[in-house]
């Protein structure tokens, strides 16, 4: 897990900017950094040392000096990599993970692709021929940014090393602020800042100096549902996969750990790690001391006892929110998906004092369905057939009479079957999905007439409509769970990656190991979502390895944020008045006058709300009202107490 620059194309004075661009990003790789230069081509890098720790240092170049690359993330299989490229004659210097992903490329160019099981943003030249290839793991979970300068090529890690070239500028993507509006993220390969791109989730794009020859995807996710299997076989082999994937993910050459919330996925991950790991691993948890409803620790620990790892909890306060959100919004780039944003930054804060590795749970919820919304969705679809007859979904479909039994996951939903409902009922599947995620009537009132009617909704649709109908796949649920999947999920894992990062932590997800991807997306609903049963194919999996009332939990939390109730009090009230209502954020022309001081009051806001515009307005403050300033380090920002 690094951090990666550079340039290709004219590179005159590369190596000074790079330098820069690598200072910029210091924290993604504490342990080492370094800038190599040759005809058309920068590379720079940010080390954080995890596999061959004294060897495995970068930018890496092949013993010919034919070929170089610098690499973020992990390849987990590189061990059976390495054997097959032995037998091809190859030899090797070191045992890092990079000279195995050097190698392959080298020997099967782009094809090697197909051959890795990782999270991985590289950046690789042939130094002879000045021909270039940058690729980007299947999910997205490692980052990589671009954009085209007069002079070539610049990529980075993070958004903010493009900005040390002195050719990138800075400035808003208004069709991207519209989206982030909506979704709360960009689509596609836009970011919120004009002309710089990410390169999209299995993704690869090749040429030569300045020059983009290519822009293609080794990886699509493949939705031919599979119709020979029976539950129990599907179940069993997902059962070993997830095995196999936390067997890989376990690998490393500094102390490992796991997240642990006390949901079903991340008691899965550390039930399935205490195989590899020595007892009293650590596992790291967060709740709030604000209610029941924002604390889930008990089962946390309940999961931890079974294990027998040794957990940390961690309690986020109000001041702790205040003394970190511009920083953390900094560390971003870019608006935030939501609020979890800040107590995971608390966890990964915790769990970098005692390890360097981390897995998580991250990834069930889009893959098995975890999302109530999609319960609800699917409510609605049944109701519909069963009214009007209609089986749109042909024998896909999830029958009404089946759901029943599974209603009981929508307590505490009523608010939003409320709004569901209230209008287009029945509605074409893709529009009614869109209501569920649709974020834009909540920050409506707050924003001017102006922007607002800047705006081109028919446009943002028909981009939504292009992802939601893939004719691959005629099931609503996969539907629902793949359009989150290329959307949301990176979205969630540019969190994952920023907090960790921020702190010179590995995260690794193991759900979302390609193969196990490829179970969950070709298993017809009628097993993995079985009476509308939410996660139900992951829970026939890891029955008997995860504890029972894990297993039996019908109240799905997913560390919420008591935002609203810290609003209406000190200090986040004097914070929201101070960033929310001063002359610069009413000069920036986003937000009504007379809207933001209502929100902020004895009784709370609405916490979507509130939280859209204090992510908005620190990230207009950190990237785009003066020079982008380096805050102070996140390790100092709060006390080093353990919470």
């Amino acid at each position: 897990m690094c951090g990666i620059v550079g340039m290709f194309g004219a590179t005159r004075g590369g190596r000074r900017i790079a330098r820069a661009m690598c200072a910029r990003i210091a924290h993604r790789g504490p342990d080492g950094a370094a800038v190599i230069a040759g005809s058309g081509y920068v590379l720079g890098h940010r080390r954080l040392a995890i596999i061959d720790v004294a060897g495995g240092t970068q930018p890496m170049v092949t013993a010919d000096g034919r070929h170089a690359i610098t690499f973020n993330g992990e390849i987990y299989n590189h061990r059976e990599v390495r054997r097959t490229l032995e037998r091809l004659g190859w030899t090797f210097r070191t045992r890092s993970d990079t000279e195995v992903l050097l190698a392959a490329l080298a020997q099967w160019d782009v094809q090697a692709l197909d051959r890795l099981n990782g999270m991985f943003a590289f950046a690789m030249c042939d130094t002879a021929t000045g021909a270039w290839l940058l690729a980007r793991d299947h999910f997205g979970i490692k980052p990589l940014y671009y954009t085209e300068t007069p002079s070539g090529l610049v990529f980075a890690s993070e958004i903010k090393a493009l900005f040390e070239h002195p050719e990138v500028k800075r400035e808003v993507d208004p069709q991207s602020l519209e989206c982030y509006l909506t979704f709360q993220f960009a689509f596609d390969d836009e970011t919120l800042f004009r002309g710089i791109h990410k390169l999209r989730p299995g993704q690869y794009m090749r040429g030569r100096g300045g020059e983009i020859w290519e822009r293609n995807s080794y990886w699509v996710p493949n939705c031919a549902l599979e119709e020979t299997e029976s539950p129990e076989s599907v179940a069993a082999r997902l059962r070993w996969l997830l095995g196999d994937s936390v067997r890989l993910q376990v690998g490393a050459d500094v102390p490992v750990g796991t997240h642990l919330s006390g949901g079903v996925d991340s008691s899965a991950v550390t039930m399935l790690a205490r195989r590899h790991l020595a007892p009293g691993f650590p596992a790291f948890c967060g709740r709030f001391a604000d209610g029941p409803a924002f604390d889930e620790a008990h089962h946390a620990r309940l999961v931890a006892g079974t294990a027998g790892a040794d957990l940390t909890e961690v309690v986020p306060t109000a001041e702790d929110f205040v003394a970190l959100m511009p920083r953390l919004i900094w560390h971003m780039d870019e608006p935030a998906a939501g609020p979890g944003l800040f107590p995971q930054f608390m966890v990964a804060r915790a769990a970098a004092r005692r390890v360097k590795v981390v897995l998580g749970g991250q990834g069930g919820d889009e893959l098995f369905a975890g999302y109530a919304r999609y319960l609800l969705a699917y409510l609605e679809q049944a109701l519909k057939g069963a009214i009007q007859g209609t089986q749109e979904e042909g024998r896909h479909i999830v029958l009404l009479a089946s759901i029943i039994p599974s209603l009981r996951a929508l307590e505490g939903y009523v608010p939003m079957m409320q709004d569901f409902w209230r209008d287009g009922m029945f509605e074409p599947m893709d529009l009614r999905y869109l209501r569920l995620i649709d974020r834009s009537p909540q920050l409506d009132s707050l924003l001017t007439d102006e922007l607002r009617q800047s705006f081109d909704r028919e446009r943002l649709t028909e981009q939504y409509r292009a992802v939601f109908n893939d004719p691959r796949t005629p099931s609503y649920v996969n539907k629902m769970t793949l359009f989150d999947l290329r959307t949301l999920l990176p979205a969630l894992l540019q969190i994952e990656d920023r907090v960790s990062m921020a702190v010179g932590l590995e995260s690794r997800v193991p759900l979302l190991d390609h193969r196990i991807v490829d179970v969950a997306l070709r298993t017809p609903p009628a097993i993995k979502f079985s009476g509308g049963r939410l996660k139900h194919l992951f829970r026939e999996a890891v029955g008997g390895i995860v504890p029972a009332p894990i297993l039996a939990r019908q109240d799905k939390m997913g560390f919420p944020v008591p935002l609203k109730a810290w609003c209406g009090r000190e200090p986040v009230r004097s914070f929201l008045g101070d960033i929310l209502t001063s002359r610069a954020c009413r000069e920036r022309g986003l937000f009504k006058t007379e809207a933001i001081p209502r929100l902020i009051g004895d009784d709370g806001v609405a916490g979507r709300q509130i939280w859209g515009a204090l992510c908005l307005e620190l990230w207009h403050r950190a990237f785009l009202d003066g020079p982008c300033p380096t805050p102070d380090p996140l390790a100092a920002a709060v006390p080093a107490d353990g919470r």
